[in-house]
């Protein structure tokens, strides 16, 4: 099967419709409008030298320019390289050395690292989406390029269409490959499973070099005709403003993202009756989040997905929330699931284990990563590091990632288990636990708590937690601070809380 245009076919089917809306210059445009900017797009791309294979980097916020690119590079092949703007100069340097990228593409608020990273670059240009550096070039050149398709290569659904880096505790980040095939059969296991169509709308927060940015809603909502508003960023008075007159239907953020929206004044009189779905991602939600949601009537849920997957894999009808609170649901319409133990063989129902998933949605591996590919590519499934149990009913629950767990005298610990109850504490208003090494014990947990206000102590939180978890569970330190570290798209870093980072 080749690949298909997503623009060219939605801009022939519903050429007036509103395909964006762009809340950083305030402008809007239809599919046909999209699609004629997307083609001089990719023009430009090939006369800069970049054909169907080539990596062009993209080093940007959310702007318009990078879906143009996203876009551009399903109509010439060009395989995207997305690269995470919270790393450092020395970081992405080795990145953009593995990639080996035809092009580099900058927005203007990222000009002086492009700047360091120039002496070891080796694109043919570097091309800049604001004013060029003099030996650069403009983006906006492309307007000059014909508002036709170019001639599009014989591509197959399994050629890349992006590398996306996932975080590693040790060297280089590993790029996961999502070739067309995935993002496309991402796109139609959440429209069949998830119910989109064409009169949905939703905003584009989360970064979009992330792979939750293209395939949570924005791609899915091209498929079908929806309408995208594209934020820079996540901002809590901006998000309120969409809830109340945005005429937003969709919405997916982090639980870091709703915990501050429920921290923020306007969370007491904020309508959500407007909103069809409001799902959180990226990390284990506390329950007393989703409480507040429910308490307003919000059809909540927990939503799973990861890099190496193309963003979407669960879905929790709604009339089993209630029932099944902490539950991220059943595999969507083309995805096969299985829980196992150590030794490969499928766990019994409710037993824990390693959660493996398999189909077209995928990755093909890791970006010249031979080795860590065969590691989590085994027979067909994707070994997903994360520990889940499935219900009687074949609903799955996600317990926490592998990683994350940790065995405190011969019991397992699950962080997002513990903060849960941390949460659950009305003086607190962030909490993560990570463990930590102990002689005696193996490993222990050190908690980390943003709290409301000073009167609440080590000693009380302790007493408020005892109450409601298993001694073995409690953590033996707690450390209060004004502000958790966070990653890129806005989880907790655990990984610098573990090496006591909280600087």
């Amino acid at each position: 099967m080749s690949v298909t245009d997503f623009l060219d076919k939605r801009a022939r089917l519903t050429p007036d419709r509103t395909a964006l809306v762009d809340t950083v210059d305030g402008s809007q445009i239809t599919f046909g409008e999209w699609d004629e900017r997307v083609n001089r797009t990719a023009r430009f791309l090939l006369q800069l030298g970049a054909t169907a294979g080539d990596r062009v980097a993209v080093y940007a916020g959310n702007r318009a320019e990078y879906l143009d690119l996203f876009f551009a590079a399903q109509k010439t092949g060009i395989v995207l390289q997305n690269l995470n703007w919270r790393l450092t100069v020395h970081e992405l340097s080795g990145i953009v050395a593995d990639g080996e990228p035809t092009l580099l593409v900058y927005s203007p608020e990222w000009s002086e690292q492009v700047e360091e990273l120039r002496p070891g670059l080796t694109a043919k240009h570097v091309v800049a989406m604001g004013d060029p550096a003099p030996a650069d070039v403009a983006l906006a050149a492309r307007m000059n390029e014909g508002p036709t398709a170019p001639a599009q290569p014989e591509l197959g659904l399994d050629h890349p269409w992006g590398i996306y880096y996932t975080g590693g505790t040790t060297g280089l980040p590993k790029g996961a490959i999502l070739t067309h095939g995935n993002v496309t059969w991402n796109s139609i296991n959440t429209i069949t499973s998830w119910g989109l169509h064409g009169g949905h709308v939703a905003p584009l927060q989360l970064p979009f070099f992330h792979v939750g940015g293209p395939n949570i809603f924005m791609v899915p909502l091209v498929h079908t005709g929806g309408t995208t508003i594209l934020c820079e960023g996540f901002d809590l008075d901006q998000t309120f403003d969409l809830i109340a007159e945005g005429g937003i239907t969709h919405y997916v953020a982090v639980p870091t993202m709703y915990q501050m929206m429920q921290e923020h004044p306007r969370w007491e009189t904020a309508d959500f009756s407007r909103l069809e779905l409001v799902i959180s991602g990226g990390a284990p939600c506390p329950l007393p989040i989703m409480q507040r949601f429910w308490d307003k009537g919000v059809d909540f849920k927990m939503g799973y997905g990861l890099t190496e997957a193309s963003g979407n894999n669960f879905w929790l009808p709604p009339d089993e929330v209630a029932t099944k609170q902490q539950s991220v649901g059943y595999p969507l319409m083309h995805i096969g699931m299985k829980v196992v133990r150590d030794d490969g063989s499928e766990c019994d129902p409710d037993e824990e284990g390693e959660l493996l998933i398999r189909g077209p949605h995928v990755m093909s591996g890791y970006w010249r990563r031979a080795e860590a590919t065969a590691e989590t590519l085994v027979d067909g499934w994707l070994h997903t590091g994360d520990i889940a149990r499935k219900d009687a009913d074949g609903a799955y629950t996600i317990m926490g990632r592998s990683k994350d767990m940790f065995i405190s005298g011969g019991e397992n610990v699950y962080p997002a288990e513990v903060e849960s109850v941390m949460l659950a504490h009305p003086d607190v208003v962030e909490a993560a636990l990570v463990g930590v090494p102990d002689v005696k014990w193996g490993e222990i947990g050190a908690a980390y708590v943003v709290r409301r206000s000073a009167d609440l102590d080590e000693e009380t939180l302790r007493g408020f937690l005892g109450e409601r978890l298993a001694r073995y569970k409690l953590p033996r330190s707690i450390t209060f601070l004004p502000e958790l570290p966070l990653t890129a798209i806005g989880k907790i870093d655990k990984k610098l809380l573990a090496e006591g980072d909280t600087a």
